[in-house]
């Protein structure tokens, strides 16, 4: 399996702490089937300033560290980025890592703000899409906003925005609201990956096996396999052979 969105880069957002926890949880990620995980940690102006350059070394760092401690997990990086408008620049001076491409396409995790679906997304989404770049929304079944009111699916569904659910969303870790929009979004086919988010050796952990069983059961070995497997592949290509 490939976890594309996790926190494990140590002591940079509300993620691992420290090393130790960093090799604690691609342990765990190891040893739950996991072979290749994706860094995303949060670029959130004003809250963590994170940017590529840095971002690297960290990275380097923790893939240095994980080997010295016998760890065959492979790590990439990308971010989390949450919606602003001052993104826009970013963009422009490149100073954002993209999760992945294809056909050509640059692909950002884009995050939206837990409370609420912001005004004026929907052209800032068009403005991505201007710009070659297709947005990925994580766990869109967590905000609250898309709760109260999973119109905004249907709407984000329809700019042509992919989707990410949260694993442990399936499995009604997050609420029976966040679980019953997971299923839903499962079998209308508007769900394209499955990742941990992971944060924390106890709070979230990175495991994918239990809700990918979830999803076998649901829809079929197929499907399941392109949620975690297939689709993750192709969109990280680049990230794992770079």
């Amino acid at each position: 399996m490939i976890d594309i969105h996790s926190h494990i880069l140590p002591g940079i957002d509300d993620g691992a702490k420290d090393l130790s926890e960093s090799l604690a949880l691609l342990h765990i990620a190891q040893c739950d089937g996991i072979t290749h995980m994706v860094a995303t940690p949060h670029i959130h102006l004003g809250r963590f300033n994170n940017f590529a350059p840095s971002l690297k070394k960290d990275l380097s760092f923790l893939q240095n560290e994980a080997k010295s401690a016998g760890l065959s997990i492979k790590i990439a990086l990308a971010a989390e980025v949450r919606l602003d408008v001052e993104l826009m620049s970013l963009i422009i001076d490149n100073k954002l890592p993209f999760i992945g491409q294809v056909n050509n396409t640059n692909y950002l995790l884009l995050e939206l703000p837990h409370s609420h679906v912001p005004q004026g997304v929907e052209q800032f989404i068009k403005w991505l899409h201007k710009n070659n770049i297709k947005p990925i929304i994580p766990h869109p079944e967590r905000n609250r906003d898309i709760q109260a009111n999973p119109y905004y699916i249907d709407r984000l569904q329809q700019l042509n925005c992919e989707f990410q659910l949260t694993a442990s969303s399936i499995q009604g870790e997050w609420g029976e609201q966040a679980q019953k929009i997971s299923i839903d979004m499962l079998k209308r086919d508007w769900v394209s990956y499955v990742a941990s988010d992971a944060h924390s050796v106890k709070r979230r952990p990175p495991i994918l096996s239990k809700a990918k069983q979830t999803v076998c059961d649901l829809l079929g070995p197929d499907k399941a396999h392109n949620l975690f497997v297939a689709n993750p592949a192709k969109l990280t290509e680049a990230l794992f052979s770079g």
